[in-house]
């Protein structure tokens, strides 16, 4: 049977989440949790690869088996086993059919930004900071232009191994709450580092280094060294991942209805 499970977890804690030969990750982890309560040997696909240091409110992931066990036991005994900066918030049966990865709809991510002269300390594993004010209406009309299916090729990595670089972004809203600002950015994928890419260019505009209108001829030059540095992983997290109903998850409320007991930025 396959089964699929939504997770959260604290990516300051881990090495990223894709397995490695020396353990320490997200994925590490899981999937040694979850061979202790099938008894045999477990191998999860993600919807999205994390960076070290990146965090999730909503990671989906599947995995096949034919251990037979109840759905609580793919959740309190794989909590019980896991480290307490992960935990599994749901589980469900799925067609065999169903894949974490291609299956997912759209994707959510959100960089949370402290703004103010001097760095966080309570919150620094959990938010990235800028010690110069930023003009978030200048932001958001820079993030106006990124809007729509683009070559996203000026915002991806070196290491960026996407056969293209076209994505579509649906959406990006900018707030501020006092100090903080969030960027939350809705696309159908994403490219490696384009999150912290994109973010990084928007506080160029937001700083007055460049006018908003240089956001679009950066996207246009297709050239990753016209945009500017990627900014750090700490204030990342993979917010949400979408499915078609047919697909049988829990909605996105089960997730976030847990998440949102963690409290302000210390807790995200």
């Amino acid at each position: 049977m396959r089964i699929a499970l939504g997770l959260e977890y604290d990516g300051s804690r881990f090495l990223g989440w894709q397995t490695q030969p020396g353990g320490g990750t997200v994925q590490d982890s899981l999937e040694a949790a979850l061979a202790g309560i099938a008894g045999q040997p477990i191998s999860v696909t993600c919807a999205g690869r994390t960076d070290r240091g990146v965090h999730a409110r909503r990671q989906v992931v599947h995995f096949d088996t034919d251990a037979v066990r109840p759905q609580s036991a793919w959740v309190r005994g794989v909590n019980a086993l896991l480290p307490e900066s992960v935990a599994v918030l749901w589980s469900a049966q799925v067609d065999e059919a169903f894949h974490a990865r291609y299956a997912a709809l759209a994707r959510t991510y959100r960089y949370v930004l402290v703004n103010r002269a001097v760095r966080p300390a309570l919150a620094a594993p959990y938010t990235g900071w800028f010690h110069l004010p930023l003009d978030v209406q200048a932001m958001r009309e820079a993030a106006a232009l990124l809007v729509g299916q683009h070559d996203f090729s000026a915002f991806r990595s070196a290491e960026c191994q996407a056969k293209s670089p076209v994505r579509t972004l649906t959406s990006i809203d900018i707030s501020r709450d006092g100090e903080r600002i969030d960027f939350v950015f809705r696309a159908n994928a994403f490219l490696h580092h384009m999150v912290r890419n994109l973010v990084g260019t928007l506080v160029y505009v937001g700083k007055g280094k460049h006018p908003p209108a240089w956001v679009a001829e950066v996207l246009s030059s297709r050239e990753r060294r016209r945009a500017a540095p990627t900014f750090a992983a700490c204030g990342l997290y993979l917010e949400d991942v979408e499915y078609p109903e047919s697909c049988g998850l829990p909605p996105r409320g089960c997730a976030h209805a847990i998440a949102a007991l963690s409290g302000d930025l210390g807790d995200e």
